[in-house]
């Protein structure tokens, strides 16, 4: 597949190119040089041929961070197949762009000049300046007005090989699952643990009030008689693994993506923040897809500011889209509560989780236990996450993860048996009788699991608001002593017999 690279110095609007041939928002964009760090590589269709599209930051030096940009940036050029060099049509042809763009050319590429803000007919004079680079291809375009970007694109395409063209398929018609399940319900799942930071309170409207009432005629167990069948899932979904590396900023996320990629894919500097766009990369791995988020640094929210708003935004997008995360720590310095807050997100969105601390290196290797305990301490929530100890920087450690991440994801898709999960129920139940409702007998029939990517256990019962947080936790605890849940939380919903 070709590789179309969009170069040029910082803001000529190289990222809304991107976006606009992507026909769609994809790469943040701002009025502020710089936004573009990393090279973003996104698949596109230019008519009906397919294409890579790298997104490169600008060309500009002056600091460590903006000289590894700049040099990320010509990496990508020398791996394209065609580049479009980027120039602000508002101001006159700069001796620095011409230099660059002869650079360019002695590559043998094809290479087009795309003189971006011609806004307007009367701006189409400023286009005469730049035929001094000496091309014929060149393009006065404007991607905000979306004026005389077709050009522009049949260039493209008549440089795009015939074989890369789309082949259109017919899609089958989706058919409804006739397994009888129980129906997500958001709102009311109960997690294995505090939601919040903080104990838990307990709710003064929490037991019914109402008088003890009389318990249904129950015929057959729906989900009990279908034993064990499940809502199917595509293996093709299982054996893709969507990893989201989160922090705050300077924790080592960049170098670790890079440590886990084997090559140094995303900038890494001493500036906090250094990202800023997500950067995500895939890899096979034992069968596996496994596709790397490297997300932007996350700060208190009275420190973010400009395009840092964006890029939360897109963290907790790609959040969403994930299933497991490396909550990534910096074992050399103390712990803040704004680490907490971030792993949060890994609860919210209750995805599979592995604890990271990094920088090994330089920690104090002789306090591990207290540096442990203080995690296990602060990070409750996250008590079903396993840590790993290593040094993104060095390498050292990084290729336990790729197993660990296996391992993790097996128990994050794993499907107990009805027969099983009740054995268990069971004996937690003679150990630890249920307590009684205003004087009325609480009752679990039986619990079966319903789904996958985490687990959900539904519990059978005559009364399901008296299943209270701690007998919850009791059952969770119970689970994961006799089933192999590391790194994955646990989902129970209540529910009455025959409800759906």
């Amino acid at each position: 597949m070709k590789k179309i690279a969009i170069i040029g110095r910082p803001n000529v609007g190289k990222s809304s190119l991107f976006n606009r041939l992507m026909k769609k928002r994809d790469a943040i964009t701002s009025d502020i040089a710089g936004t573009t760090r990393d090279v973003k590589r996104r698949h596109v269709v230019i008519v009906d041929k397919e294409a890579l599209l790298l997104d490169t930051g600008g060309l500009d030096k002056g600091c460590e961070l903006f000289d590894k940009i700049k040099e990320k940036s010509l990496e990508a050029a020398h791996k394209a197949d065609i580049i479009l060099y980027m120039v602000d049509g508002k101001s006159i042809p700069e001796d620095e762009d011409k230099k660059l763009f002869y650079e360019l050319q002695t590559l043998g590429k094809e290479v087009a000049l795309v003189v971006n803000k011609i806004d307007n007919d009367k701006m189409k004079d400023n286009l005469w300046d730049f035929y001094e680079f000496g091309t014929d291809a060149i393009f006065g375009i404007s991607v905000s007005h979306n004026r005389s970007v077709n050009a522009l694109l049949e260039w493209i395409y008549d440089r795009l090989p015939d074989e890369d063209i789309i082949k259109e398929e017919s899609e089958e018609e989706s058919q409804d699952d006739d397994i009888n399940i129980i129906q997500e319900d958001v709102s009311e799942y109960d997690f294995d643990d505090e939601a919040e930071f903080g104990e838990e309170e307990e709710d003064d409207n929490f037991f019914y009030t109402d008088e003890d009432e009389e318990e249904e005629e129950f015929t057959d167990d729906s989900i009990f008689a279908q034993n064990d069948k499940i809502k199917e899932y595509n293996p093709e979904d299982i054996n893709h693994i969507k990893i989201s590396i989160i922090g705050r900023t300077n924790v080592g996320k960049s170098s670790l993506l890079n440590a886990l990629l084997g090559e140094e894919r995303s900038v890494v500097s001493s500036v906090a923040g250094t990202t800023i766009d997500p950067i995500d990369e895939s890899i096979e791995y034992k069968d596996k897809q496994l596709t790397f988020v490297d997300t932007a640094g996350l700060r208190r929210r009275g420190k973010i500011v400009g395009i840092e708003k964006f890029a939360l935004m897109r963290t907790k997008e790609m959040l969403e889209n994930s299933n497991m995360a490396l909550v990534v720590l910096d074992a050399s310095e103390p712990f803040l509560d704004l680490d907490e807050k971030i792993a949060g997100l890994v609860d919210s969105n209750r995805l599979a989780c592995i604890i990271v601390l990094n920088k090994w290196d330089i920690a104090k290797r002789e306090e591990y236990d207290n540096i442990i305990k203080e995690v296990r301490d602060r990070f409750k929530f996250l008590a079903y996450a396993p840590i790993i100890t290593l040094s993104a920087k060095s390498h050292r450690r990084v290729d336990k993860l790729f197993d660990m991440i296996l391992e993790i994801n097996d128990n994050y898709s794993q499907h107990i048996k009805t027969s099983e999960l009740n054995v268990v129920l069971e004996r937690a139940l003679i150990r630890h009788q249920l307590p009684s409702m205003r004087g009325q007998v609480i009752r679990i029939y039986y619990a079966t699991q319903y789904d996958i990517r985490p687990p959900k256990i539904a519990i059978i019962m005559n009364k399901p608001r008296g299943l209270h947080f701690t007998y919850r936790r009791y059952l969770t605890n119970k689970l994961r002593e006799a089933f192999n849940f590391s790194g994955t939380p646990v989902l129970f919903k209540a529910k009455k017999r025959g409800e759906k």
